[in-house]
C-alpha cells in the first residue's frame, strides 16, 4: 500500500497526517505548540519549538503507523502562513523569536507605509493592503530590531522565510531554502501577476532578496526530507490548501475554515481582480506555472473567543460545552461580542482596534456570552460576503459555503452561520482539509493520487445546514452586530 503524509504546522499544533490510497486519514499525531505575548499586540513563537513538535510528529506517526518509509510516497507540508522566521544560514539557529501572523508591531510601519501614499502600488501589485498581518513588515522589524541582523543580512549570512520555507530547510538538511507561490504571495513582498518578488518592494522594506526563498509551484521538488527519507512533493499555505482540500477549483465556489481565526477563500479563476472593499486577492495555487486566484477574507479572532471563555475567563472547562450553553442562553438578551484581540481584519482592517462586549444586562450571564463568542463568528463571516458580493455580483443561484476547521464541528455555530447568511453552508466528513488538500498536491505529485477532477468527485459532506431563521429576524441581529462593531471602533479613537 502507498502512502502519503501530510505535515500540517498550524498556531497551535504541529500534526502529522498519514493518508492510504483512498485518501483517508489512517493515522494522526499532533504536539501543541503555544505563543508568547510579550507586550500587548505582540505574538511570537519559538522556531526551535516549531521544528521539535514537527519531527516529533511526524515520527510518530512512522512509528504508530507501521507504515515502512518506502511505502510513502511523498510528503506535503502546509503551514500558519505568515508566520516568519529569521535563521543563521550557517548554524540554521534562529536570530530571534517567530513573529506570528497575529501580531501587530509593526502598525506605525504600516500606517506609514499608507501615509506615504504606497497602499495603491501595494495592492496592485500583491492584492494585499499595508498591514502587519503580512510577513514583509515583520522581517524587516526582526532586522531593525535585533542587535547586527541587518548587516549580517547584507552579508548574505541570514535567511528568511514564513514557517514552510524554516521547516523545509531544516528536514532537507540546508539543501532547499524554498517556499510556494501560495505562502509567498503572503508576504507583501511578492508580485501575484509576474510571479516573483518585487524589487521595488524588497527595497521599500529592506528586505534584501538574498534572504527570501526560492518560490516553486505548490506541486513540485522540494527535495527529500531527512526524517524517513520521504520525497517532499507538494506545499501550500493552510488556507489554499484548505480551498483546494475542499475541492473549490471552479470560479465561484467558496470555504470558510473555522479556527484559530476564520478565511473565507472565493475562488476568481485565473484572472486576479482588485478588491474595491478591502478584501485581498491572493494567489489560490500554482501549477505548471500556471496561477489561479482567489479573494479572501481574513478573521483573526474566531476559535480565540472560545479559547478566551476557557483561559482568560474560566467560565468554561471545554469547548465541548458551548452548545449545551449556547442553547440555554436566554433569546431576550442577546450581547454581542467583538473579539477584536490582536484588531479587526476584512473589511475593516483595524490594526489598533480592541476586543469588546455590546449590549450586557444583569441578565447576561455565562451562556450569553458563549452564545455571543459562537455568534461573532457567523456576523463576521457576513461581513466578508457582503464585500465579496459587491466585487463579485453574484455567487450563483446554487451558491452554498463549504466549512472545514475545527469550530466547523460545534452545530449551534453551523446552524447560525447558515441563518445569518441565508445560505446553505456544508460541512465537510473530512474536517481536516488543510492537511488532505496539501497531501493530494503531493499525491498527485507523486502520480499515485487522482488528477483535479477526480479528487472533486470524491468530496464527501457530512451535514449540510439549511438556514432556519426568518430573514428579517438575521437582518436585524446582524444589524446589531454592525452597531457593535462601529462602537467598537469609535471607542478605540476617542
Amino acid at each position: 500500500m502507498t502512502f502519503i503524509v501530510a505535515l500540517d504546522q498550524s498556531t497551535t499544533s504541529s500534526r502529522a497526517i498519514l493518508h492510504d490510497g483512498d485518501r483517508r486519514g489512517v493515522c494522526q499525531a499532533s504536539a501543541e505548540t503555544r505563543s508568547s505575548f510579550p507586550q500587548p499586540g505582540w505574538v511570537e513563537q519559538d522556531p526551535d519549538d516549531i521544528l521539535a513538535t514537527s519531527i516529533e510528529v511526524l515520527r510518530k506517526v512512522l512509528a504508530e503507523s507501521g507504515a515502512a518509509p518506502s511505502s510513502i510516497a511523498a510528503m506535503g507540508i502546509t503551514n500558519q502562513r505568515e508566520t516568519v522566521v529569521v535563521w543563521d544560514r550557517a548554524t540554521g539557529r534562529p536570530v530571534a523569536p517567530a513573529i506570528v501572523w497575529q501580531d501587530r508591531r509593526t502598525s506605525g510601519l504600516c500606517r506609514r507605509l499608507a501615509a506615504e501614499g504606497h497602499t495603491a502600488m501595494i495592492a496592485e501589485r500583491t492584492g494585499l493592503l499595508p498591514d502587519p498581518y503580512f510577513s514583509g513588515t515583520k522581517i524587516a522589524w526582526i532586522l531593525d530590531h535585533v542587535e547586527g541582523a541587518r548587516e549580517r543580512a547584507g552579508r548574505g549570512e541570514l535567511l528568511a522565510g514564513t514557517i514552510d520555507s524554516f521547516l523545509m530547510w531544516h528536514l532537507t538538511d540546508g539543501e532547499v531554502h524554498a517556499t510556494d507561490a501560495t505562502n509567498a504571495s503572503r508576504t507583501m513582498l511578492y508580485n501575484i501577476h509576474e510571479g516573483r518578488w518585487d524589487d521595488d518592494l524588497c527595497r521599500l522594506l529592506g528586505v534584501p532578496e538574498s534572504m527570501l526563498a526560492d518560490v516553486r509551484d505548490c506541486a513540485g521538488d522540494y527535495g527529500t526530507s531527512v526524517i524517513g527519507n520521504i520525497p517532499i512533493r507538494g506545499v501550500a499555505g493552510d488556507q489554499q490548501a484548505a480551498s483546494i482540500g475542499q475541492a473549490c477549483f471552479r470560479p465561484g465556489m467558496m470555504k470558510v475554515t473555522c479556527g484559530t481565526g476564520c478565511f473565507a477563500l472565493l475562488n476568481i479563476g485565473s484572472e486576479p481582480v482588485v478588491s474595491q472593499r478591502r478584501l485581498l486577492t491572493t494567489v489560490a495555487w500554482q501549477l505548471a506555472g500556471k496561477r489561479c486566484y482567489a479573494l479572501e477574507g481574513s478573521i483573526f479572532n474566531a476559535g480565540t473567543a472560545v479559547q478566551w471563555l476557557r483561559d482568560g475567563l474560566g467560565i468554561i472547562d471545554d469547548a465541548g460545552e458551548t452548545p449545551a450553553l449556547a442553547e440555554a442562553a436566554d433569546p431576550l438578551h442577546t450581547p454581542y461580542l467583538v473579539p477584536a484581540f490582536t484588531g479587526l481584519g476584512a473589511p475593516w482592517w483595524d490594526a489598533e482596534c480592541r476586543g469588546a462586549i455590546h449590549g450586557l444586562t444583569r441578565a447576561s450571564g455565562r451562556a450569553e456570552l458563549v452564545r455571543a463568542a459562537l455568534e461573532s463568528l457567523a456576523y463576521q463571516v457576513r461581513d466578508l460576503l457582503g464585500a465579496m458580493l459587491d466585487d463579485q455580483t453574484s455567487f450563483g443561484d446554487d451558491a452554498v459555503v463549504r466549512v472545514d476547521g475545527g469550530m466547523s464541528a460545534n452545530d449551534i455555530a453551523m446552524q447560525f452561520l447558515a441563518d445569518i447568511l441565508a445560505m446553505p453552508v456544508d460541512r465537510m466528513a473530512n474536517v481536516e482539509a488543510t492537511a488532505l488538500g496539501v497531501a493530494w498536491l503531493a499525491g498527485h505529485q507523486a502520480g499515485v493520487w487522482p488528477d483535479m477532477a477526480g479528487f472533486a468527485s470524491s468530496w464527501q459532506g457530512d451535514r449540510r445546514f439549511i438556514p432556519a431563521m426568518e430573514r428579517a429576524e438575521a437582518d436585524r441581529l446582524y444589524q446589531g452586530w454592525q452597531d457593535a462593531v462601529r462602537r467598537t471602533l469609535v471607542e478605540r479613537t476617542t
